[in-house]
Parts: structure tokens; C-alpha cells; sequence
């Protein structure tokens, strides 16, 4: 049974939030598995630009702190996007990061966009998936020696919830394997509903969809050749006309972003850590353009070494506060647990845990 530690989101004078990550960040060991210049690469989402929910930059510079301390070279990271908006190359990511306060000295270490200037610098890594037997993993993850991932709990709307997991699987994959990760998703136009605005269209990256018919009777057509599965048009489509629809089985998706996690973790089982901060959860994702109002309150932040464990207690610590299954009646057509069950199957983690509040 592996150990997840908790801290809450209560704080008081000379003790706030800054201070429990330490605590988290000596509790859970993050210093036991950083050698002496070890290339460490701290994973985080920078947010899409228009976008406020993505964790601080004040929490990646106490984790830079830590690993300076053991003597480590840490760096921080994220890959590119398959859609065309603030993070699609390297310059406009770093630019992105930058406007949203990452920088090497507010966070202490420099910020290197994992797969390259273009998306194309990654490894091929061989694992054994269901799916998969290869995947394509951003080459700066692959070539670090220690790995500490830092997780904004949020919904989606492919996924139903966005957690470490799709943060390490996801968010290390180079664009081509993101582009693997949606290819079983298409979204399909409901022709009632469709009021023919054009918004998916103006969100469209790669202008997949066209309006079709004569007169006011047009309606929106999604072009499946062209189509990656990004599902951008499915949240801008305030009429509720575009939903997601897995070509094959509803759990797809999920195994394959389990298996890129496979890729990123492998040669790292004892030398990765992960900090999951259940602070303004939002709906969807940090991709995005915005950021609602939280849809539940702060709970805390947890850290552990078993990547299944901390998103088990995530998701277990978020239900209790809702005091339902708070994803699944999010997104209903989404079963989040088919996630966890594969990691597991796989030997990611264990979804038994001990949670130690500190």
C-alpha cells in the first residue's frame, strides 16, 4: 500500500501554502532520489495564455529550491500542444510561460519546452501496452535522470478529469503522439441543434469544419480527414450541437494516455515524485483560453512516489468534498475509473493507499 501525503488548504500567519509544500516536499523524500547533478525535469503546465488556474509559479521555484540543495540540475518543462495557439512552437510556449511569470529567474531554473522547437525532438520508447508497443515520448523527459511532476487537479472533456496521469502521459507526448493519443476521437455535429454561428469554426486549428446547406438553413460539417480529435469545437459550442465520440471503445483514449505514461516513467519507477494541487479546480483543462470560477472548494495538496496512488486520493478527496462523484456527473459519459484500473493493470501504481494528513 503506498503512502500519500495531504495537506490542506487551510493556512494561518507564518504558515501558508508555500510552507506545507515543504513539508510535503520532506515528507514524501523528494530529496532521496535526486543525485548530484542529476538533469532533474519538474513537469508543469504553464497555461494557455488568457488562462489563471494553472498552479504558481512560487510553488515550481520552492521544488528548484530543494533540488539545487541536493545538488541536482533541475529545469522546467512541458511539451508542446497539437492545437495552433500559445504553446504550439517553442517560442511562442516560452513567451506563453513567461507572461504567466515562469521564467529562469522568478523560477529559479531554466524553462525548456520538452519536444523542441517544432514538436518533432522525441524518443521512441518501447513499452508493453494493450494498444501500443512504441511511443513517442518528448526527448528532454526521456533524457532526464529524475522526474518531478507537478499536477493541476481539473475536469476535461475527453478524459473527465485531468490528473497526473494525462499530465505525465499527455503532456510529455511529442505533438505526433498526441496526435496517436486523439486518433480513436472524433466529434460528430448534431444537425438539430446546430444554430450555424460559426464559433467551431474560428476554434477549428486545422479548418476541418465547413458550414454546408443553402440559405439560413446551414448547419456545421466536420471534415473526418482533416478532423485530430483536439475537441476544442465540443467546448466552444455553447448550443451543445458537437460531442465527442470514440470511434471504438469509450476507454481507449484513456489506456493510450496510460501508456504514454508508461513511456515517460520508464528507467524513472525510483526516481519520479508527484504533487497533485487540488486549488481552483475548474471544469476543463489549463489548455484553454480561460478559466471559470472553481467548481469546488480548495481542498490541499498531496505528494507521493506512486503516480496511481496520489490520482486514487485526488479523486477520493474531491468526491468527499462533493459529496458525489463529482467528474462522472461533470462529464456523465465519461468513467474516469477505467484509467486508474489500466494504470494499474500495468504497474503504474496501486490504487490502495494510506493517506498521511500532516
Amino acid at each position: 500500500m503506498s503512502e500519500v501525503y495531504f495537506v490542506d488548504a487551510s493556512c494561518k500567519p507564518h504558515y501558508g501554502m508555500i510552507d506545507k509544500l515543504g513539508d510535503l516536499i520532506e515528507k514524501v523524500g523528494l530529496a532521496e532520489i535526486i543525485e548530484r547533478k542529476d538533469l532533474v525535469a519538474i513537469k508543469t503546465h504553464f497555461g494557455e495564455r488568457g488562462g489563471t488556474a494553472f498552479v504558481p509559479v512560487m510553488y515550481i521555484s520552492r521544488l528548484v529550491k530543494e533540488i539545487k540543495e541536493q545538488k541536482g540540475k533541475p529545469f522546467v518543462t512541458d511539451a508542446g500542444t497539437l492545437y495552433a495557439r500559445g504553446r504550439f512552437n517553442a517560442i511562442d510556449h516560452v513567451l506563453t510561460a513567461a507572461s504567466h511569470g515562469f521564467t529562469l529567474s522568478s523560477a529559479g531554473a531554466p524553462i525548456i519546452v520538452a519536444d523542441g522547437l517544432i514538436g518533432h525532438d522525441f524518443v521512441e520508447v518501447e513499452i508493453e501496452g494493450d494498444e501500443l508497443n512504441k511511443v513517442k515520448i518528448a526527448s528532454a523527459a526521456v533524457h532526464a535522470d529524475a522526474l518531478v511532476v507537478v499536477t493541476h487537479l481539473t475536469g476535461h472533456e475527453l478524459t473527465g478529469f485531468g490528473g497526473a496521469i494525462k499530465n505525465v502521459g499527455m503532456g510529455l507526448g511529442s505533438r505526433g503522439g498526441k496526435q496517436q493519443m486523439h486518433s480513436d476521437i472524433k466529434p460528430k455535429v448534431d444537425e438539430e441543434k446546430c444554430t450555424a454561428c460559426a464559433k467551431c469554426i474560428r476554434w477549428c486549428p486545422v479548418e476541418a469544419i465547413t458550414l454546408v446547406g443553402k440559405g439560413e438553413e446551414k448547419v456545421a460539417q466536420i471534415n473526418p480527414d482533416k478532423c485530430i480529435g483536439c475537441g476544442e469545437c465540443t467546448v466552444m459550442c455553447f448550443e451543445g450541437a458537437i460531442a465527442m465520440r470514440l470511434m471504438t471503445s469509450l476507454d481507449l483514449a484513456q489506456r493510450k494516455i496510460v501508456e504514454y505514461a508508461m513511456g515517460v516513467l520508464k528507467g524513472k519507477e525510483d526516481k519520479s515524485v508527484f504533487f497533485s494541487f487540488l486549488l481552483h479546480i475548474t471544469p476543463v483543462c489549463d489548455c484553454w483560453d480561460f478559466s471559470n470560477p472553481p467548481a469546488i472548494d480548495d481542498i490541499g495538496i498531496l505528494a507521493s512516489r506512486d503516480i496511481v496512488a496520489i490520482e486514487q486520493a485526488s479523486l477520493d478527496l474531491v468526491n468527499e468534498k462533493a459529496g458525489k462523484d463529482f467528474f462522472r456527473d461533470l462529464y456523465q459519459t465519461m468513467d474516469w475509473t477505467e484509467q486508474l484500473a489500466y494504470a494499474e493493470k500495468k504497474g503504474l501504481g496501486s490504487r490502495e493507499y494510506q493517506l498521511v494528513k500532516l
